[in-house]
């Protein structure tokens, strides 16, 4: 029997979207990009190197010690049991799986790096750095960008997800809609009322690389200090810590202030739902859908849960998507 949680999950039918001209071409790195720190959940030394590609190639992994195998940065390498980040896997059981994708993906998907090669080495997460996406924002405009060439030496015009119909996936009062817009704008909601420091909060944005660089890849990303003990005992956030995450008790609020916005952890919500949101990508092209996208007390497993609707893929596991949220 499935459970209450499991039955109060609703979608409605695939929204009609359609792969839209944007004039613009697909884009890749100028030069290579080398980015080395703690993994938020192994506490390793990793190193993510980004590379120039073709364009077509879209964005990609390489693992060390996985002889080549690449892991594709799309909805369908993400895995549905990943906890407190996102984890794309090549192939269920035993493939090759790169975790932690996030922060790095929010900031190529808003800064428009369409097609990349990540070679990851010293384990299989990337590095955390400071717990936002701001140095990987740096790193990539420090890099430039140029038009990409396909093997064949051709540019290849960059298309974008248009949204024609209401979408939405709904477990409980969590959940994620996309309707039609003219142009990328975001709403998004936490609500945290055991803790009042952080309590309820919304924020609403269009998005651009510019907004993107000053209102959202500055947000850290957050955790309760009541529940560091459990996560820890459950073999997650080893490589956690006050420099590279927000601490907030229950009790005593913020435990490493002070915050650079007083919304901080809501935008750092905006910045997750734009990296998996990238995950709708294919062969170099946009992966954010032009929609008003509103979501409210969603994670990373409803985020990905939604793309695959939106693909038509319904290969929800209602059961671990609940307890997942």
């Amino acid at each position: 029997m499935p459970s209450v949680a499991a039955r109060a999950l609703k979608s409605v039918s695939r929204a009609a979207f359609s792969w839209k001209p944007t004039g613009r071409p697909q884009q890749t790195l100028a030069a290579a990009v080398s980015m080395s720190g703690v993994g938020l959940h192994s506490g390793a030394r990793v190193t993510a190197r980004l590379l120039p590609t073709y364009a077509g190639e879209g964005r990609y992994f390489l693992v060390e010690g996985e002889e080549e195998a690449r892991v594709a940065a799309e909805v369908g390498n993400a895995d549905p049991r990943s906890q407190l980040c996102t984890t794309l896997r090549r192939c269920e059981g035993g493939g090759p799986r790169v975790r932690t994708v996030e922060h790095l993906l929010s900031a190529m998907e808003a800064l428009c790096v369409d097609n990349c090669r990540v070679e990851v080495s010293g384990g299989d997460e990337i590095p955390l750095l400071d717990g936002s996406a701001q140095e990987w924002v740096e790193a990539i405009q420090s890099a430039g960008l140029c038009v990409a060439e396909d093997t064949a030496g051709q540019k290849l015009e960059k298309l974008a997800p248009q949204i024609h119909e209401p979408v939405y996936l709904q477990r409980d009062d969590c959940f994620v809609a996309a309707f039609p817009s003219s142009q990328i704008h975001i709403t998004y909601g936490i609500d945290f009322p055991k803790v009042p420091a952080i309590g309820c909060q919304w924020f609403s944005t269009f998005l651009d690389a510019n907004i993107y660089s000053s209102k959202i890849a500055p947000a850290r990303t957050f955790c309760i200090f009541e529940e560091i003990e459990k996560l820890r005992g459950d073999g997650l956030i080893k490589g956690g810590s006050l420099e590279n995450a927000m601490v907030c008790s229950m009790s005593g609020g913020w435990l490493n202030p002070p915050v650079r916005f007083e919304d901080e952890p809501c935008r750092h919500k905006i910045l997750d739902l734009i990296g998996d949101f990238s995950l709708f990508a294919q062969n170099g092209n946009q992966g954010f859908p032009i929609a008003h996208i509103i979501a409210y007390k969603a994670g990373h497993a409803l985020h990905t849960s939604f793309l695959s609707h939106l693909s038509g893929k319904i290969t929800v596991d209602k059961e671990e998507l609940a307890r997942q949220c």
